[in-house]
């Protein structure tokens, strides 16, 4: 193999496209001259990947689509793993979308065991089912971690792990100009309290807790009578979350889907939000937005999950900071009155999570050289 490596890489989904523009971008100014072959979206092809099929065809593939278009994901799987074997590439890097993306591998490592497989974006088994590591181990050599506790796991599995740091600290922050002209665009004067209301992206959460956001906000307004709150909306769920807010005190301000920088700006303007639990935690710890996070699930999935959760705590400042500073409320406890009065306590107290949130963010690589530059170098240090 010459300086310039041939890499297959595979992205599922929209995060993974991001993640993989970001990979290929440092490859390619490490490794000029670099190869590319495999399944991407609109950040990979600007990269230089020709994409096998459009990556669309896997994104839309959640649990609901699953079972009627199965015939056809086997066939893209079978499809894919035979374009692998066939290009000669010098390894294979999948990124998340590990349904599709594992099944590939192990129909690849089958007949190439000697090819590197690499995979960006550890499982969840610090939380729950760490089965998952060891049986990712029969076709992964090497991982690519997001978070700075997960090396350990994949390499007690039998994998090689590098920590690479998480997308998040690379986003672009509003400044204090944009922020200023969020406020005046929307009529805020500078001393109103900014509530976001962040319900989930998906129709189920969003059902589920819109009408508890919407009962807590309205204890919180009713002591707070200028405060205003102002829903980032996303995607399919854009329209739900417009009905399901109508009822909300205080004429909500909702952004639409793709409205970037005008979400940006609401995040850093925010003196507090209401979010849902996932990732959003670490979108407002990166913007040192005090939040509370609070979410449900259907009560057969509470039931399962309830049993399964390896840790005291579902929200990952709390996790990567190793403290308890965002409070949370999951289940059971998520409800009106407990929501209202963390909300109105962190109004008051904004401080107790800062040092939470600049130590998340620090330790996920806040300041130091950019996510895809390290797994760019980690990649490259495993095809040797």
């Amino acid at each position: 193999m010459n300086n310039a490596p041939h890499l297959y890489v595979i992205a599922g989904e929209p995060s993974g496209d991001r993640l993989g523009g970001a990979l290929m971008r440092g490859i390619n100014e490490m490794a000029p001259g670099t190869r590319w072959s495999g399944i991407g979206g609109a950040e990979m092809t600007a990269r230089g990947l020709l994409s096998l099929f459009p990556m669309e065809e896997l994104s839309v593939m959640g649990l609901a689509e699953v079972l009627p278009r199965y015939r056809q994901l086997m066939r893209r799987i079978n499809e894919t793993a035979r374009a692998v074997i066939d290009s000669g590439a010098d390894a294979l890097v999948t990124i998340d979308s590990p349904d599709f993306c594992l099944r590939v591998a192990r129909r690849v490592k089958a007949v190439k065991p000697d090819l590197k497989v690499i995979h960006y974006v550890a499982p969840t088994v610090w939380a729950w089912r760490p089965g998952r590591a060891r049986k990712m181990a029969d076709c992964v050599d090497h991982v690519l971690a997001l978070f700075p506790f997960e090396p350990p796991f994949m390499e007690a599995a039998g994998m090689g792990c590098d920590f690479v740091g998480h997308p998040v600290v690379a986003e672009p922050q509003a400044t204090a100009e944009e922020v200023a002209a969020f406020r005046a665009t929307h009529g805020l004067s500078s001393d109103a309290p900014l509530i976001l209301a962040l319900p989930g992206s998906r129709m189920g959460e969003v059902g589920r807790l819109c009408p508890v956001f919407g009962a807590a906000l309205t204890r919180v307004v009713a002591r707070h009578p200028d405060a205003c709150i102002v829903v980032p909306t996303v995607g399919a769920v854009a329209q739900t979350v417009a009905e399901l807010t109508r009822t909300w005190p205080g004429a909500p301000i909702l952004l639409e889907p793709g409205a970037t920088e005008a979400k940006r700006a609401a995040f850093a303007a925010a003196d507090v939000a209401l979010a849902a639990s996932g990732t959003v935690s670490l979108e407002l710890a990166a913007a040192r937005t005090p939040m509370v996070i609070g979410y449900d699930m259907a009560w057969l999935s509470r039931q399962i999950i309830g049993r399964l959760l390896k840790v005291n705590t579902v929200t990952l400042v709390n996790l990567v900071s190793d403290t308890r500073a965002v409070p949370e409320f999951i289940g059971d406890a998520c409800r009106p009155e407990a929501l209202a009065d963390a909300l109105l306590s962190t109004l008051s107290h904004p401080e107790t999570q800062l040092d939470a949130m600049r130590l998340t963010m620090e330790r996920l690589g806040e300041g130091g050289e950019r996510p895809g530059h390290r797994a760019a170098r980690a990649v490259l240090d495993v095809v040797g």
